[in-house]
């Protein structure tokens, strides 16, 4: 990996710090999906506030600069901006590989073959289940499945690979296997059963969406076994929930390592769900450089290296493994950022952590509350 030198700070020159690998531009919040899981803060930006195109080309191309090679553009609906050609072609000019995560129910097969032609080179299109009643419940919207089936035909038609997201919860996870013939019938390179991850919606809605363990586990399974038959064929990742695991999973592969997030209003995150943290102030690229953001921020400077860590972590074998797991999971069950992610089996809160999943799912689930600007806080 690439390193860039930090020229600020208390230990200048002494830190190398990592190129990003990858940004996500969160170009909007607006989307017709309301998905009671979905990643956008609970504080859903307006589409006054958003950067215009000719903003995102610069942001775009000085990530490349910075070292970024890879761009997933997504939202919100990333379709629901007019612009997103001129976006699109920004992103090739400066060299970028670049990522469509769309819920595809917005496409026409001319606007991606305009997208194509702009530089689009892969798309990821969200299903939220295989069977179409319950997938059009889930994101609260009509005929959404049968739409994305046909745009996910597009995509394999125009000659682009196809990422299919499956995001699991209890009302769908018996469809994983469903979800895995999905893939093979469209065509796609690649699979994400990815369980949610619970911050912002989807802990607001987390009782109606935890499955119990017997389920993780089974799901497990059934990907291993489905892993092996596809191999060479379909590419399969795998994500369970954190309440169900023993070591926490790097955030973003650590704290401003490896990610770079840039919200619709162009405020500059180490991950999607950073602005849940208190405290914390995030710079945005209409006043300061990405590069220098990246190296120099005091928000990406806080969890980078391994000084701020209390104990377990601070004596642990894989604190530059996990890099102490996630910040806003530690914050949101703990009340304190700087302590151990609760997902860890070395936490002295990590049996409250799985009791507590353990106790949602075994309920029965409750109402959703459904992603929108009306139930945004």
């Amino acid at each position: 990996m690439t390193a860039v030198a930090n020229s600020s700070g208390p230990q200048a020159g002494a830190l190398h710090i990592p190129a990003p690998v990858g940004l996500l531009a969160e170009l909007t919040h607006r989307c017709p999906l309301q998905c009671p899981y979905c990643s956008n803060p609970l504080a859903l930006e307006r589409v006054a506030n958003e950067l215009p195109a000719d903003v995102w080309v610069d942001v775009l191309k000085q990530a490349a600069d910075l070292g970024v090679l890879q761009l997933h553009v997504s939202g919100g609906e990333p379709t629901v901006r007019r612009d997103l050609e001129e976006i699109v072609a920004g992103a090739a000019k400066a060299g970028l590989y670049t990522n469509l995560i769309t819920a595809a129910v917005l496409l026409t097969r001319d606007r991606l073959e305009k997208l194509a032609q702009a530089g689009v080179d892969h798309v990821q299109i969200s299903f939220q289940d295989t069977e179409l009643t319950n997938a059009d419940r889930i994101a609260h919207y009509e005929r959404g499945h049968a739409k994305k089936l046909e745009a996910a035909g597009w995509v394999r038609a125009l000659g682009l690979p196809l990422t299919v997201n499956a995001p699991i919860h209890r009302q769908n996870i018996e469809s994983v296997p469903a979800f895995i013939e999905l893939a093979e019938r469209l065509g796609a390179q690649r699979l994400e059963v990815a369980h949610v991850q619970y911050y912002g919606w989807a802990l607001k809605n987390r009782q109606a969406l935890m499955p119990t363990r017997a389920q993780v586990l089974r799901s497990a399974e059934i990907v291993a076994k489905a892993r092996e038959r596809l191999k060479g064929i379909l590419v399969i990742d795998f994500v369970v929930p954190d309440y169900y695991a023993r070591r926490p999973k790097p955030c973003m592969g650590g704290w401003g390592r490896g990610i770079i997030n840039v919200t619709p209003a162009g405020k500059v995150l180490p991950c999607h769900a950073a602005e849940s943290l208190p405290g914390l102030v995030f710079e945005n690229v209409r006043d300061r450089s990405l590069r220098d953001i990246w190296l120099s921020s005091d928000a990406f400077q806080k969890f980078r290296h391994t000084e701020w860590m209390q104990e377990p972590c601070r004596s642990c074998e894989f604190k530059e493994v996990d890099w102490g797991g996630c910040r806003c999971q530690a914050f949101a069950f703990v009340g304190d950022m700087r302590a151990t992610d609760p997902a860890c089996s070395k936490s002295s809160l990590h049996a409250a952590f799985a009791d507590t999943a353990h106790g949602e799912a075994a309920g029965a689930p409750g109402p959703f509350v459904f992603r929108s600007l009306r139930a945004s806080a």
